[in-house]
């Protein structure tokens, strides 16, 4: 769902029936935005990284994954991924497509084959050096049955050592009322919401290693001030994990 001007009236509806359920979803999608800028900072300032794979990446907004890769290193290369071709077409308009080492497709987490293999993607992304793959917001649009777990771990396999992978999901544990509302909004979409625990986020960094302070509210991962935003308010967590390096 997308906030501000760069939005359409199905997303200000959807929104406005999960505002109704869960007030602090507008303070949850600031928080979200700030932990992919704090963790693609970090990504491209501390850990070098200059290849990064953004999938589910939603209509284009301030501050972008690219915007903020190519501010630490201007030669940084982004892809965008998202399954609704408004994205595609709006990031045209806006013309994020020309954006210098930018490409934006539309493909589907659920096929996972088709991100990797697609021709946008190879000419951006070399599989052989170090990279990120971004699944912000994302994985709980992606139900059970259809093996998240399975689709996050193929991609994983694809990244070469050093790689990086960067989650966050929504949990029911701070507030079931509140989440169980904003999922009774999603389950006549059709992409209904799942809310999982916090050791079932933590099992989607399974064969990577946790960078501190691991999987956290999202709030409280890395923040640039001190926060007194509580996971109560702020009902996401998430992190970032490197994948090993071969000895």
């Amino acid at each position: 769902m997308s906030y501000g001007k760069d939005n359409f009236a199905a997303d200000r509806r959807a929104a406005n029936k999960v505002i109704a359920a869960a007030p602090e979803v507008i303070l949850m999608a600031r928080e979200n935005r700030g932990f992919i800028q704090r963790a693609v900072r970090f990504l491209a300032r501390e850990a070098g990284i200059r290849q990064f794979l953004d999938i589910g990446s939603g209509l284009p907004t301030q501050g972008n994954v690219h915007e903020i890769a190519q501010a630490e290193a201007p030669d940084a290369r982004v892809v965008y991924v998202d399954n609704d071709p408004k994205v595609l077409a709006r990031s045209r308009a806006l013309k994020t497509t020309e954006a210098k080492n930018t490409s934006v497709i539309t493909a589907d987490l659920r096929e996972p084959d088709v991100i990797l293999n697609h021709p946008d993607t190879r000419a951006q992304i070399d599989f052989d050096q170090p990279m990120a793959i971004l699944l912000v917001a994302v994985l709980h649009f992606i139900d059970d049955e259809t093996d998240p777990y399975g689709i996050v771990a193929h991609l994983r396999d694809a990244m070469a050592p050093g790689s990086y992978l960067v989650i966050n999901h929504a949990t029911a544990d701070p507030r079931p009322d509140n989440a169980g509302g904003a999922r009774e909004v999603y389950k006549n979409t059709k992409y209904p919401a799942t809310h999982r625990t916090h050791h079932q986020v933590e099992r989607f960094f399974d064969g990577v290693d946790l960078i501190d302070p691991g999987v956290v509210c999202i709030s409280e991962w890395r923040p640039d001030t001190e926060t007194d935003i509580t996971p109560e308010e702020v009902w996401i967590i998430g992190g970032v994990g490197r994948k090993p390096t071969v000895d």
